[in-house]
């Protein structure tokens, strides 16, 4: 619902907004493809060999009535709104959300208030989950212990290599395909602007989430000479949509899940888990942890027999998460100075001067989203608003 609201915001500005959705759509389409390639080259788990009877615990536990196409489609059809949220439905969750996300649209600034409540909504029901969350580390060991109880030290073998694999994908999408975008459309070398960001990537590192970033990444992006249009709509519109870190994620973690337990994807069933993962995902890109419910979600509707799987992974998934939000977040920075650029609102100069070091970012007078005063008429496009009584 968030992430249809986030849809709406984008489409007041037109011509930034259909540009930053397009570019979202091509960039999480592309990291799907090499999370995929990548996946199907080095196969993560097919030497985990955990045997039948692992295997065939999630069939067992999931029931073996199989559903035709029209009983599928009548199936994503809730009883009620809010029947799909007790039952456990993940796609008529999906479907409830998409009508009210849309419905929300329809009520124009009305629906404001609807949006705001959704929000708090999520950030209590998140907040849940991470006081649930500290007991994690008990389940996660049982799970890898009996993994390791059975398989030996060729577990510990598989972890790693999806682990290493992923962290690698991540650096050939940031490296190699935003680097090369961001060199040829805005004169920028990537290793610059990574470099600018230093601290917020530290301060993701620091929190596995790439939300605690947003208002830096807001203020940074204005003061490196993109225009605030641009930068108000495309950040926060990116945080939803622009996922390139969490699709290689789960394209790797799927197929880490399917070789693990000795039921390897057709590239068919790949690419319809994954668009369905991509789409559920949204709303929710800043929150820890989310990957691994999305992925778990994801399972329990298409395969549920490898929901057991999951269980596999819940041990790296901090470490996996955390190169997630980084790619997340890069991903996000580049976007809005490539949107920048082709809308016109991008100052070369000033960001040349800024990623030299001749202009440093002014933490004092830092963007803050509680900063209710409307900033100067002649404030230039990378000019920081002043902050009352702020401190460094």
């Amino acid at each position: 619902m968030l992430g249809v609201g986030s849809v709406r915001q984008a489409a007041k500005v037109g011509k930034v907004g259909g540009l930053a959705l397009g570019y979202f759509l091509v960039m999480s389409t592309v990291a799907l493809a090499i999370g995929l390639v990548v996946g199907n080259i080095i196969h993560p788990g097919s030497g985990l060999g955990l045997g039948p009877e692992v295997a065939d615990a999630g069939p067992s536990a999931a029931g073996d009535d199989s559903a035709g196409t029209v009983d599928f489609l009548l199936g994503i059809i809730p009883t009620t709104l809010v029947s799909a949220l007790t039952e456990g439905e993940v796609l008529q969750t999906l479907l409830v959300a998409l009508l009210v996300g849309f419905a929300v649209q329809g009520l124009g600034s009305r629906g404001e208030p609807v949006l705001r409540a959704i929000s708090v909504l999520q950030r209590l029901v998140f907040k849940v989950l991470a006081m649930i969350m500290w007991l994690a580390p008990i389940g996660a060991f049982g799970a890898m212990a009996a993994v390791v109880g059975a398989t030996g030290v060729d577990a510990l073998r598989s972890l790693a290599q999806i682990m290493l694999g992923f962290y690698a994908t991540c650096l050939i999408f940031v490296i190699v395909v935003l680097g090369l975008l961001l060199r040829l459309i805005s004169g920028i070398s990537i290793f610059s602007l990574l470099r600018y960001l230093g601290r917020e990537f530290l301060l993701i590192l620091s929190t596995s989430s790439s939300e605690s970033a947003l208002p830096r990444l807001i203020a940074k992006m204005e003061h490196v000479g993109v225009g605030r249009p641009v930068v108000g709509i495309t950040v926060p519109t990116g945080y939803s949509f622009n996922l390139d870190g969490t699709a290689i994620y789960l394209t790797m973690a799927l197929l880490f899940v399917a070789d693990a337990l000795g039921m390897p994807l057709a590239v068919s069933e790949q690419i319809s888990l994954l668009v369905f993962m991509v789409i559920a995902s949204k709303g929710a890109a800043g929150v820890t942890g989310a990957g691994l419910a999305t992925l778990a979600g994801g399972l329990q509707s298409h395969r549920p027999d490898l929901v057991d799987g999951v269980g596999l992974i819940v041990g790296i998934d901090r470490f996996m998460s955390e190169a997630r939000a980084l790619t997340n977040f890069a991903g996000d920075a580049v976007a809005t100075v490539l949107v920048g650029t082709w809308t016109g609102e991008f100052d070369r100069d000033q960001a040349r001067a800024v990623l030299a070091g001749d202009r440093p970012f002014d933490e004092t007078s830092m963007v803050d989203e509680d900063d209710d005063e409307p900033p100067a008429e002649d404030a230039p496009p990378g000019a920081a608003r002043p902050l009352a009584g702020s401190t460094a």
